[in-house]
């Protein structure tokens, strides 16, 4: 169930880059989930609510559950109170809803900016242009709820390595940039999630701190 020889490849190389492995655990049984988690694997990611929601009810309750997938603001109720880290706030009207609702729920939420920083015109994010609007949007509407904690993004479905790499660096420039202009004094502000199971060497290359690795893990 588990693909051992890749499991102890990326492990290793999350050690060696200091690293947190987030085994994306979407379409993922229960029982293939439990042998990872016997393996002192504690943080998962899911693509959608309702699955995440029904996992977190049925398996251990000390794994942490990441939002990696777009979410829709009418399942940010639904979700908040099951999620350790949301890694797809990709617009202010989520940002805001995820405000709202955690303040009625009296819960401070974890979640990154997603940035879009592939060719590809489908996937989701802020735009790498429009940091500096997005940095006064922030200064005049600070969201006490919410604990900003980086940036992530998704790089283009390529074999070209180069592009890969130029993207990486984007989105770690974007990531430095927020962290001088806004972040400087918040501890929190630490984290770049990037890099999947086709990709993930690069972006530890490129200073990846949360990788995304979900097909490379199973058999």
């Amino acid at each position: 169930m588990i693909n051992t020889i890749n499991y102890t490849k990326i492990k290793q190389a999350c050690k060696t880059h200091n690293c947190q492995l987030v085994a994306v655990s979407k379409t993922r049984t229960e029982a293939q989930i439990l042998a990872l988690y016997k393996q002192n694997e504690t943080v998962f990611g899911e693509n959608r609510v309702l699955e995440l929601i029904e996992k977190a009810q049925n398996l251990p309750k000390n794994i942490k559950w990441h939002l990696i997938g777009h979410l829709q603001r009418n399942k940010v109720k639904q979700v908040l109170p099951y999620v350790s880290l949301i890694h797809s706030v990709d617009s202010m009207r989520l940002l805001n809803t995820i405000q709202q609702e955690a303040k009625k729920l009296d819960l401070k939420i974890n979640i990154l900016l997603q940035f879009h920083i592939a060719q590809e015109s489908k996937k989701y994010g802020f735009e790498a242009n429009k940091i500096e609007a997005l940095i006064q949007l922030l200064k005049q509407n600070p969201h006490k709820n919410i604990i900003i904690c980086g940036v992530m993004g998704m790089a283009t479905f390529t074999k070209n390595k180069s592009q890969i790499r130029l993207e990486f660096k984007t989105l770690k420039q974007i990531f430095d940039k927020l962290k001088q202009n806004y972040f400087s004094s918040n501890i929190a502000f630490k984290e770049i999630s990037m890099g999947m199971s086709s990709d993930y060497e690069i972006a530890l290359e490129e200073g990846s701190t949360i990788i995304r690795v979900g097909s490379a893990l199973f058999s």
